[in-house]
C-alpha cells in the first residue's frame, strides 16, 4: 500500500462513518431494536478510529518511510472492512454466522496497532 492509497482509504472510510452515522440516527431508529442500533453505532465508532489510525499510518508512511507501516496500513483498512462491515450486516439482520467474521477484524487491528509501535520503536527520530 502506498502512502496515496492509505489516504485516500482513509479518507473513504471517514466519509463512510459519517454518513453510516447519520443514517443509524436519522433512517434506522424506530425501525432496528436496540441491540441492532448498538451494533450500528459500534461500527460506526470503530469505524472513524481506525479511519484516523490509517490516516496517520498513512501521513506517516508519506512524510517518514519506517518498515512496517505499510502492513499497518493494510491491517487498519482490513480491519475496517471485516471488522465494521460484519456488525453493519448483523444489525441489519443478516445471519448470526456473520459475526465469526469480526473477530478477524479486531485481530487487524491488533495487528496493525502493533506494526505501528514496532516502526515508532525502530524510528530514527
Amino acid at each position: 500500500m502506498t502512502a496515496r492509497s492509505a489516504l485516500l482509504l482513509a479518507s473513504l472510510s471517514g466519509v463512510l462513518a459519517v454518513v453510516f452515522g447519520a443514517f443509524g440516527v436519522h433512517a434506522l431508529r424506530g425501525r432496528l431494536s436496540p441491540e441492532a442500533l448498538w451494533l450500528w453505532h459500534t461500527a460506526v465508532e470503530y469505524q472513524f478510529y481506525h479511519a484516523l489510525a490509517l490516516l496517520a499510518a498513512g501521513l506517516w508512511l508519506k512524510f517518514a518511510p519506517a518498515p512496517g507501516l505499510t502492513s499497518a496500513c493494510w491491517a487498519f483498512a482490513a480491519g475496517i472492512v471485516l471488522f465494521c462491515c460484519s456488525l453493519y450486516l448483523l444489525a441489519l439482520g443478516a445471519p448470526r454466522a456473520i459475526g465469526a467474521i469480526t473477530p478477524f477484524g479486531g485481530l487487524s487491528w491488533i495487528a496493525g496497532w502493533l506494526l505501528l509501535a514496532r516502526a515508532a520503536w525502530r524510528a530514527s527520530v
